[in-house]
């Protein structure tokens, strides 16, 4: 599956529309094009008949079979920095399934002609803004109109998978190992979930490897846990709340009476925009279920009822109740490290107010006191960075759509090129202008 367990992905997972890939439908026009007239030049015995070749010197172009003829390619990104490289089992399926060519309505395929190498998903490149030192990730050799097709979709799942996967490692960073709610399914189109949950996962990995570190997955939906045995996971939403008539903590209870014990108990607790009463109301009615469950003998039972965390997801837009106005009112919109404080506070000291049995007081302070924060709402490497260097008391962070980011610092654009041309059974460099062959020590051949 990736660099951590020395496995590689096969269709079982992906499901390629394989039928389509060989066709060309998810492929730039101007690939199929040049597949089609390599093709029909190759019927037609054609070789190499200019006068302005680009061949080293010494080796004539004389005979060259233009339409078979066989490339080097190799692909890399210029993501400034790090790379976290996902994508690559996708790719290498791509090529096992659609190298070749059709014979009216057969399709011969041709991969076992190739010479494949590449990286494992989950390792690293670096790039320091040199093109002449790029770091390939894939290198493939063969005949070019078998796999010219496929440049279009290898690009594309690299690309993105890498994207994201580097946007979560930082956003890990930031965080200082804290666990990170994978949450932007919702910000893009659901077909993209699973190579989107996966390239999270590998992140994941490679930052617990990198910072040992011990975190565990948690995404929100069962399809971004697809390719690597994942599900998704959840508590309460808005809609859930209002379902209640806006009574977030007559939601929670009836959420922990009927879901199964090991799904976490974290209440949304912004509904009313008073964070701080919600989580204490919360606090208050879980911890009277479950100590009477408990002192019933039925711990069971009792453990639905203890509350593992408050969310706060206020909006951008609203300052909650309890965040008094200081200076730029613009600071104290949306969920901010004062509200995170105030909560925090409330909860730690929140049974000192309650009238139970002093017996039970310890037992009350522990179950408060043990109730994390969780926050989410427009949360970014950078937010976090910050809330972490202010020591702001939050123990998850739940990010969306940031993952997906991709501009100046986070482009991860994958390419192309051709670097070198088999000639007469030697290959010969032969790549643009500002660019050349490159080795990578992380290469294995896969065959």
């Amino acid at each position: 599956m990736s660099l951590f367990d020395g496995k590689r992905l096969s269709n079982e997972a992906f499901k390629l529309d394989i039928e389509r890939m060989r066709r060309g439908w998810y492929t730039d026009k101007y690939f199929t094009n040049i597949a089609n007239m390599l093709t029909v030049l190759s019927k037609q015995g054609y070789t190499y008949q200019g006068k302005d070749q680009r061949l080293p010197a010494g080796i004539s172009p004389e005979g060259v079979a233009c339409g078979d003829i066989e490339v080097e390619m190799q692909m890399f990104t210029r993501r400034p920095n790090t790379t976290i490289v996902v994508g690559v089992d996708k790719a290498l399926t791509m090529l096992q399934h659609c190298t070749g060519y059709w014979e009216d309505e057969r399709f011969v395929n041709t991969a076992d002609k190739l010479q494949v190498w590449a990286v494992q998903d989950g390792c690293t490149v670096h790039y320091n803004g040199n093109p002449l030192n790029v770091s390939p990730v894939m290198r493939v050799r063969g005949r070019y109109r078998d796999f010219a097709i496929l440049e279009t979709p290898i690009l594309g799942i690299l690309t993105r998978a890498s994207r994201v996967a580097t946007n979560v490692y930082e956003t890990l960073i930031a965080a200082r190992g804290k666990p990170m709610m994978f949450f932007p399914a919702r910000f893009d189109l659901h077909e993209v979930q699973a190579a989107d949950g996966y390239a999270y996962q590998i992140a994941l990995q490679r930052f617990n490897m990198d910072y040992a570190s011990k975190l565990g997955p948690f995404v929100s939906t069962d399809a971004q846990g697809d390719w690597w045995g994942g599900y998704g996971g959840g508590t309460v939403s808005h809609s859930g709340i209002a379902s209640f008539l806006g009574d977030s903590a007559e939601a929670m209870l009836a959420f922990s009476q009927v879901m199964p014990v090991s799904v976490p108990r974290i209440a949304l607790v912004d509904f009313s925009n008073d964070c701080v009463a919600v989580s204490l109301r919360v606090c208050r009615l879980m911890f009277d279920r479950y100590i009477q469950y408990l002192e019933a003998g039925n711990k069971e039972m009792a453990e639905r009822y203890r509350l593992y965390g408050v969310r706060m997801d206020t909006s951008a837009s609203l300052r909650d109740v309890s965040v008094q106005p200081i200076g730029d009112p613009a600071l104290d919109m949306g969920v901010t490290p004062r509200l995170v404080f105030n909560v925090r506070q409330a909860l730690d000291t929140a049974t000192e107010s309650w009238d139970i049995p002093e017996r039970l007081r310890d037992q009350a302070r522990a179950f408060c006191r043990g109730v994390k924060i969780v926050v989410s709402g427009g949360f970014n490497a950078e937010r976090i960075t910050r809330f972490e260097k202010l020591g702001v008391p939050v123990d998850i962070y739940a990010v969306g759509s940031s993952l997906f980011d991709n501009h100046e610092g986070t482009i991860t654009d994958f390419t192309a090129d051709v670097v070198r041309v088999k000639v007469r059974d030697t290959w010969v460099d032969l790549a643009k202008v500002g660019r050349h062959a490159v080795d990578n020590p992380d290469f294995e051949r896969v065959w």
